[in-house]
């Protein structure tokens, strides 16, 4: 039984959700999104709800009921209010900066690090050591936020790298002179 699939997904004010073609479509004040619906699922938009059925009871139908629901409540609240993941970075010399579409990290390496951004997704740099990617795809942020993440991971040694704002990492010690 699935617990989130049988959940209806509210539908904020200025959001309009279309079923058509074997596709569902959100469209809000910051943008439309679209997205397939997976054999043996329907949606039955209602006044001011989604909701998310299924045909049979099978194991993959309970969890593509889910799925689907889980997309759906996503793609409504990134139409309507966005989302947003913080990056910070740390470390002597390390920084960020746009040049145009690109962002460019200067990370200790011999060379300058570019990253095309989709044009999808914006992305400012707040300071020097704060990069900040904005969009309306949740999995296109978090995307993009990982990959700019992965460039130089945060050593648990010296907590020197880019790591996510409210990431907690365990600093571990060094080695110890033996007396």
């Amino acid at each position: 039984m699935s617990r989130i699939g049988k959940k209806p997904v509210e539908i904020p004010g200025g959001v309009k959700v279309s079923v058509k073609d074997g596709r569902f479509l959100v469209e809000g004040p910051k943008g439309k999104l679209e997205q397939n619906l997976v054999p043996g699922i329907s949606l039955s938009v209602e006044e001011k709800q989604v909701v998310v059925s299924r045909v049979d009871d099978s194991k993959s139908a309970r969890a593509n009921q889910g799925l689907i629901r889980s997309l759906l409540a996503n793609m409504v609240q990134g139409v309507a209010k966005g989302y947003e993941r913080a990056l910070t970075i740390s470390g002597v010399g390390y920084r960020a900066e746009m040049s145009g579409k690109d962002l460019t990290l200067h990370l200790g390496f011999s060379h300058p690090v570019v990253h095309k951004i989709p044009d999808d997704v914006e992305v400012t740099v707040e300071k020097q050591t704060r990069v900040v990617v904005r969009g309306i795809d949740n999995q296109k942020v978090g995307q993009v936020a990982a990959v700019i993440r992965a460039t130089k991971i945060p050593d648990p040694y010296k907590i020197k790298g880019i790591m996510y704002e409210n990431e907690r990492i365990k600093k571990k010690a060094g080695k110890k002179a033996i007396t």
